[in-house]
């Protein structure tokens, strides 16, 4: 996990973000997602000064262990100087060997956070689920550790001034929000009580911004006036503008109109022209359409 103090902001790994939601949905299914239904409590995660060091992190390791369901996997922590803020040896198991940088010994308060996004890869390796190439896996680590509860932990690391900046992860703060704001959807819960970041509640607030987008995009009876608009004229054309979140197949009484669940991102395809109801194969949202 990187250890860099310049802050990107932003969307610019969404499409990955996205596809990232699509791969877990269809590896645990959604029934297996419907399982992490309660995050991480701040309560199992809280590290004190007081606290010895290394049984305070195998504590926490422990609690992230349990609430992502790794019951044989004992994690084994420690610290020592290094670039990145984290890394985790990935071997057979049963015990895994996970690495913090020594300014953790400092910063107590974010060990969590590290540890949630380096206990996810322990997580994605038994389960085979893996992108090609480190930085698209990486922020598949990021999603998978958000949506699954752990990830409001690494939002709050972020912290940013005039003077200072910090941020874990590979996803920019906006889409940390973003994705947490895709939780709270599927199980009505809200994270921004734990925040201790006022930046961190600000990126919160412009991710759950762009979610929301994606309940409103046409075909979706939700669709605002101007969307629907734009869309009815793409309809009539038979083609779908540059950009435009769905695509038209066909014509006449044949016609079909794909566009994204706004709950897993899979693909949809249904008839064009009438208004619908669509149940999603991959996360099983049923969704009102008016195509």
């Amino acid at each position: 996990m990187p250890n860099g103090n310049e802050v990107v902001h932003g969307f610019p790994h969404l499409a990955t973000v996205r596809a990232s939601i699509t791969a877990l949905y269809r590896r645990l299914s959604a029934d297996g997602v419907l399982q992490y239904g309660t995050s991480v409590h701040p309560a199992a995660v809280a590290f004190t000064d007081e606290e010895d060091l290394h049984l305070g992190a195998q504590r926490v390791a422990k609690a992230l262990v349990h609430h992502l369901r790794l019951p044989e996997a004992r994690m084994i922590v420690s610290f020592r100087e290094m670039e990145h803020a984290a890394s985790v040896e990935l071997a057979a198991g049963p015990e895994y060997f996970v690495e913090l940088n020594d300014r953790f010994r400092g910063h107590r308060r974010d060990v969590g956070a590290a540890l949630a996004h380096e206990i996810t890869h322990v997580l994605l390796h038994r389960l085979d689920l893996g992108f090609s190439g480190t930085r698209d896996n990486e922020i598949l680590t990021d999603v998978v550790t958000a949506y699954l509860g752990a990830g409001w932990l690494l939002l709050d690391a972020f912290r940013e001034d005039g003077m200072s900046s910090q941020k874990l992860g590979y996803l920019t703060p906006e889409e940390f929000g973003y994705v947490l704001a895709k939780r709270a959807e599927v199980f009505g819960e809200d994270p921004s009580p734990w925040f201790t970041s006022p930046r961190a509640y600000e990126a919160w607030t412009l991710g759950r911004a762009e979610a929301a987008r994606d309940e409103r995009q046409p075909p979706l009876a939700a669709a605002g006036w101007a969307a629907r608009h734009r869309y009815a004229k793409d309809r009539r054309y038979g083609r779908a503008a540059e950009g435009a979140p769905y695509a038209f197949e066909g014509s006449g009484s044949s016609a079909r109109v794909s566009f994204p669940c706004p709950v897993c991102r899979q693909r949809l395809r249904v008839p064009a022209g009438r208004r619908v109801r669509a149940r999603c194969g991959v996360c099983g949202s049923v969704l009102e359409c008016d195509t």
